[in-house]
């Protein structure tokens, strides 16, 4: 009986001792990332997601270092910016148990998730839709409750274009717009500020979305606004403004070399500035410039990543828009961490009510990291209210700056004068 005794003792120290050996069970947090890697925004949407693989190593450093029993994993998933494929794929990674989402990246795709993340309580940030609330969809706050956006809206934006086209001395306009939430709501949106400056829009052309192989009949319509237009004003007071995806690039590419549009500047957006595929086209390109606007803000925290960036080999220096994307990683998983802290389990209420004040913050430097977009101030509609933008235009083959738009004091310190 001693022996049997002693048997079992030995048995159950062994099996406390393995117990204990185990570390405990590390919960992943799991991130949906919605990015453009085959379609219109190509080039941001691979930028985002090698930037958030950078962000997936740092959080997963952070945490170790904080001794918290979590893990980061990003679920990258391409949406072609196509509204209709995003929703399958907001459904197919909620399927998977995954309700945390980076992006989607255009106005037109958070429109049509709206309703199904909204009823499933699925968190959302897009690091660059900047249609207003209404083109969404939404006529409250409480209707935008899970979703967020961390870059500066249309708004903003058109205000910037204006001053651009004030600054430039342009007294007239051609308008061309791709016809989603996003292209329409900054066609609607500068329209009214261009008649208060008595600017002439003399067109507003639409082209379908998806965008169309062949531009030929909305580039005649361009040329023909441009020819009626020059019989009133010099080319040097008319612009073409083009609410464009990356196919602007092929839109150049269809134009005739003597076609008088392209003796106009032509003013993009952020759906154009530093894009690669319009330095593909660059005897047209620079020609026209495309001057462009770019929401642009750099935290504390750039420099840093910056140097992982390069050193991961994925080129120079990552876009805005991976920049908002990384600090979006940031606070969903500082926020996750603190409602299950308070909660003792993940609440999606209690998320959303969360994330205003961790990104306050976060942008504070109170969690012992910095910012890498700069301070991210949230209004009512949990959509970012603060930062300037970049003038990016083309020359020589190649994106500079051409100065930068103060929203204070609605003023460009230009560095490089166009004209």
């Amino acid at each position: 009986m001693k022996a049997v005794a002693a048997l079992i003792g030995v048995l159950l120290a062994i099996v406390f001792l393995s117990g204990c050996a185990q570390p405990p069970a590390k919960t992943e947090i799991k991130i949906g990332v919605l990015v453009d890697l085959s379609g219109p925004l190509t080039t941001y949407g691979t930028d985002i997601k090698n930037t958030l693989m950078i962000a997936e190593e740092d959080l997963n450093n952070y945490l170790k270092a904080k001794g918290l029993p979590y893990t980061v994993k990003f679920y990258v998933e391409d949406t072609k910016v196509d509204p209709k494929v995003t929703l399958e794929k907001v459904q197919s990674l909620y399927a998977k148990g995954i309700n945390l989402i980076v992006g989607p990246m255009g106005s037109g795709e958070v429109r049509n998730v709206k309703d199904f993340v909204t009823a499933n309580k699925i968190i959302i940030i897009s690091p660059s839709s900047t249609a207003l609330p209404k083109l969404l969809g939404v006529t409250k706050p409480e209707e935008k409750k899970f979703i967020f956006r961390f870059v500066a809206l249309d708004d903003l934006q058109t205000d910037a274009i204006l001053a651009e086209l004030k600054e430039l001395g342009i007294k007239a306009v051609v308008i061309t717009h791709i016809g989603n939430a996003w292209g329409k709501g900054l066609n609607d949106v500068i329209k009214p500020k261009l008649d208060k400056e008595g600017i002439v829009v003399k067109a507003s052309i639409e082209y379908p979305d998806p965008p169309p192989a062949d531009f030929s009949p909305y580039i005649a319509k361009i040329e023909e606004s441009v020819d009626e237009l020059m019989k009133q004003f010099s080319v040097n007071e008319i612009a073409v403004i083009a609410f464009t995806y990356e196919e602007l690039a092929t839109m150049l590419a269809q134009t005739k070399s003597g076609s008088k549009a392209l003796d106009t500047i032509w003013l993009g957006c952020d759906g154009t500035a530093t894009s690669a595929k319009l330095l593909e086209v660059c005897d047209k390109s620079n020609k026209v410039k495309v001057l462009s606007t770019l929401f642009e803000s750099k935290g504390k925290a750039y420099s840093e990543l910056e140097k992982k960036y390069k050193a991961k080999g994925y080129g120079k220096a990552p876009y805005q828009y991976a920049m908002n994307a990384y600090d979006a990683a940031w606070v969903l998983v500082l926020s996750y961490v603190e409602v299950v802290k308070e909660k003792g389990k993940y609440d999606a209420d209690a998320m959303a009510a969360k994330i205003p004040m961790v990104t306050e913050k976060y942008s504070k430097g109170e969690y012992g990291v910095e910012t890498v977009s700069g301070y991210i101030k949230l209004n009512e509609w949990n959509d970012r209210a603060s930062g300037d933008f970049a003038l990016y235009y083309i020359k020589d083959c190649s994106w500079r700056v051409a100065g930068i738009w103060d929203s204070v004091s609605n003023k460009i310190n230009w560095q490089e004068k166009l004209k």
